[in-house]
């Protein structure tokens, strides 16, 4: 995992009396289990990636309370599982990344939102959003408005969070209807406290156990139930969670000195709301506004008594709403206009439509918002002087720089096995020209960029190869998909290889074996060689499946071995079968293995025992300084340095104590005919007497051929 959370999840026991002290994530999982859960699944992405990694660690809780917890292979089978709650009185949580995994859930989403549920049902939903995203930017309010799923948005502290989440499943049951809690990156990471409950044992779980199934066709989403389900959505859940909405008082008003006008906004964006108002000094530290705060908590369904009661004396408000559509604005100027209310509304106009509100963005914002409406006793002037002010650092060191900061994208880790063969892809593309290569979501995404410029298109994890199907046809050449071993498990098989085999579609998939979902912190696959004692699966390999779907050309390649990497890459595009042809690169996630085997080399040390570490380097006599070695390989120990020979301009190449030898700069020098100038070595700790002789020995030698 990307993380380990052994220590920290000591806390999920904490009970009454208690004081809880920690991580947004961690206190999810805490607000789970004091909610009697009886089953808890889902899939990792981030920013919820560590709420799987926190579920994995609290086995043993969860084993004690019977809560059942499954790592899902797909967002569509953490989807599935919540079907547990449609007809039996159970609570179910499930967690993954939006909306890329409400996407691929949406087929027993809508099914579960149209049956409706007996047991609450919850989906903890990352709402990947903005400058750090590594996904299409959307949204999923318009999911939720879709489905009719209720969606929480909760302030990003930790109470309000936990309370969130415990009140998500009593309005999911007093609705019968699913609920999406919405966490951002920053709400998944802060840190706080909140007062703990003790643990709830739920009264149907693993440790008690149900002995009657419940049939009921009203649940079915078949004519004539499904048409009754629409009208049960619309007549009774929808009344019934505006009550419980308002009855709970899920969404708070702050009130403030400027009683003529207000700022309504979603929970998740109250901290940046309250920064901005601290910048001009209309907020405290300690969060106080001045200006009247209407937080939604709830952003759908919005209520209409709260919101008119909220804005009918006020004559102006800002509507923060992040990203587009504005669905919240539009919707409250239909609401405010139905109750015949003129207030009038600040939004988009003053905000950017789309985009993340980060700090700088909400404080211009803001600024233009109070200056705009004049609220008395605000110097307007003095507030906009604060403003340049402090926006003024950013412009002044834009023109000292001269030019702005290079950018710096992601790229592939030290040692990445997945390097090797896009320098092998690019000697290919080198012989035989370009061709059409079909990229897939994971790290192996990267190549996309410089160096390597590989991959014209993504559609969706594992949906590379079914992407080709069209494309391949056309080209008067092969084609090549990439896909990773994780979304090989997760939807590339399905849509992909039984598409390919089925279709008898003539192309090439790589599938990178690196053993573990790496992109989304190293959690394991089917197929992962290490398994922890959850997983103890030893034959679902990736070669035996591809065997039993019928795909007859297969090879494995070591990721490492470039020359052999290429041979084979080039014997798939020439060759006369015709059919699906799969390569399977085989090389574990270097990342999980250094996580892997320092801690074994640090006791090896320890104990005296002889470790032995390999490293690469430059020969910069020989150096050319031609770099067509950094070209090809792109990996981030590679460097230049000024040539210690006076004489020499140019810079040379340079291997950094970055390097974790791999041998990948080593490799492509061979396989691309580049330069003799590589070398490896190895450096020897707690050394034995042979080690000592040798070095001795080879000293002397070296001694003995050089000159005087």
């Amino acid at each position: 995992m990307e993380r380990s959370f052994k220590k920290e999840v000591e806390l999920l026991n904490l009970g009454k009396g208690d004081t809880f002290h920690g991580e947004g994530i961690l206190a999810v999982t805490k607000a789970l289990l004091q909610s009697g859960v009886s089953y808890v699944g889902g899939y990792q992405g981030a920013p919820i990636s560590h709420l799987i990694d926190v579920l994995t660690d609290a086995r043993e809780i969860m084993d004690e309370l019977g809560v059942h917890f499954e790592a899902n292979a797909s967002e569509a089978g953490a989807a599935a599982m919540l079907g547990a709650s449609i007809n039996y009185p159970v609570r179910g949580a499930v967690t993954w990344k939006s909306t890329v995994g409400t996407n691929v859930a949406s087929d027993a989403l809508a099914n579960l939102a149209s049956s409706g549920v007996t047991g609450g049902a919850v989906i903890i939903i990352g709402e990947d959003y903005g400058e750090g995203s590594s996904i299409m930017q959307e949204r999923s309010h318009a999911f939720a408005m879709k489905s009719q799923i209720w969606l929480l948005d909760p302030r990003p502290n930790l109470p309000c969070i936990v309370n969130m989440v415990e009140k998500a499943f009593e309005l999911s049951e007093a609705s019968s209807t699913p609920v999406f809690v919405e966490l951002r990156i920053r709400a998944c990471h802060v840190h706080g406290s909140f007062e703990a409950k003790d643990n709830v044992a739920a009264k149907i779980s693993r440790n008690a156990l149900m002995t009657e199934p419940v049939f009921d066709y009203g649940r079915i989403v078949l004519p004539p139930s499904s048409y009754n389900q629409e009208k049960a959505k619309i007549e009774l859940r929808w009344p019934q969670a505006v009550e419980f909405i308002k009855r709970e008082k899920l969404n708070e008003v702050f009130e403030g000195e400027f009683s003529d006008i207000g700022i309504v906004l979603q929970g998740g964006m109250y901290n940046a709301v309250i920064r901005a108002l601290q910048q001009v000094g209309l907020a405290d530290a300690f969060g106080e506004s001045r200006v009247p705060l209407y937080v939604m908590n709830v952003t759908y369904p919005m209520i209409p008594e709260e919101l008119n009661a909220f804005c009918a004396t006020r004559r102006a408000v800002l509507v923060v709403e992040e990203g587009q559509p504005n669905f919240i604005e539009e919707a409250l100027h239909a609401i405010l206009r139905r109750a015949d209310i003129q207030t009038k509304l600040y939004g988009k106009d003053v905000l950017p439509m789309a985009g993340e509100y980060t700090g700088e963005i909400m404080l211009g914002g803001v600024t233009k918002f109070i200056e705009a409406v004049a609220p008395k006793g605000v110097d307007t002037a003095r507030l906009h002087e604060q403003f340049e002010a402090l926006t003024g650092v950013k412009k002044r060191a834009a023109e000292l720089l001269g030019a702005p900061v290079p950018n710096r994208p992601p790229g592939f880790c030290v040692g990445c096995p997945e390097r090797p063969v896009f320098s092998a892809m690019k000697l290919l593309e080198r012989e035989a020209g370009a061709y059409h290569v079909s990229a897939d979501i994971g790290c192996h995404l990267f190549s996309s960029l410089p160096p390597f410029n590989i991959g014209n298109t993504v559609l969706g994890y594992g949906l590379g190869l079914a992407s080709n199907s069209a494309i391949g046809p056309l080209f008067a050449k092969r084609s090549v998909t990439v896909m990773g071993d994780g979304g090989f498990w997760h939807n590339g098989l399905s849509s992909g290889v039984s598409n390919a085999v089925f279709n008898d579609d003539d192309g090439i998939l790589v599938i990178m074996k690196n053993g573990y979902t790496s992109a989304t912190g190293t959690q394991e696959i089917p197929s992962s060689p290490h398994q922890s004692q959850a997983h103890r699966v030893t034959d679902m390999g990736i070669e035996r499946t591809l065997t039993g779907m019928g795909v007859k050309w297969m090879k494995t390649v070591n990721n490492y071995h470039v020359t052999d990497t290429f041979n084979v890459l080039k014997e798939a595009m020439t060759s006369k079968y015709n059919g699906l042809k799969v390569i399977i690169a085989e090389g574990e996630c270097q990342l999980e293995r250094q996580r892997r085997i320092k801690p074994i080399n640090a006791e090896k040390l320890k104990r005296g025992e002889r470790v032995v570490r390999t490293r690469y380097g430059v020969d910069e006599d020989t150096c050319t300084g031609d770099h067509s070695c950094i070209r090809l390989s792109g990996c981030p120990s590679l460097t230049i340095k000024d040539s210690s020979d006076p004489l020499r301009v140019d810079p040379v190449a340079h291997v950094n104590n970055g390097c974790v030898g791999c041998g990948l700069c080593g490799e492509v020098a061979h396989a691309a005919v580049l330069c003799p100038s590589f070398f490896r070595a190895e450096i020897v700790q707690n050394a034995n007497w042979w080690d000592k002789f040798v070095e001795k020995f080879r000293a002397a030698i070296i001694g003995l051929m050089q000159p005087a």
